[in-house]
């Protein structure tokens, strides 16, 4: 996907032995599109420094935002989509202060849909699962 939106070719893959990243098919993949692979020592964050920088302050914005809706934890999933979605939708230093999305798609973000995480949100009832008097939503 990133090769034919970008057209550009994919030369390097870093990853921390990751099963998902180490079975034969992927091997195969590897050598047949020429793309050169990175091992990282397993447990050893450090040597993928970025990645897990990134992870970090993945999960503290899903805690502080989480707890400050006061939504319980299993919604932690949900929160995460969303925080990504912002990253990639903020200011980058890499790019210096440019947005990742405007750079990828190359026009602006609308943030005009964009609510509070954790509003209050309103689901439809189908008229076969209620009565005339019943609530819609």
């Amino acid at each position: 996907m990133v090769e034919n939106e970008t057209n550009l070719k994919l030369k390097c893959l870093k990853f921390d032995n990751g099963g998902e990243f180490c079975s034969n098919e992927f091997d195969s993949f590897y050598s047949h599109n020429g793309i050169r692979r990175i091992k990282v020592v397993p447990r050893t964050p450090q040597e993928n420094g970025v990645a897990e920088r990134m992870n970090r302050t993945i999960l503290e914005r899903v805690r502080s935002m989480r707890i400050h809706a006061g939504l319980p934890l299993n919604l932690w999933a949900n929160a995460i989509g969303i925080v990504v979605y912002f990253i990639n939708r903020g200011p980058s230093m890499a790019l210096d202060g440019g947005i990742t999305e405007e750079m990828w798609i190359g026009k602006k973000v609308n943030y005009s849909f964009l609510r509070v995480f954790g509003c209050e949100a309103f689901a439809h009832v189908d008229k076969e699962d209620r009565k005339k008097l019943d609530a819609k939503s």
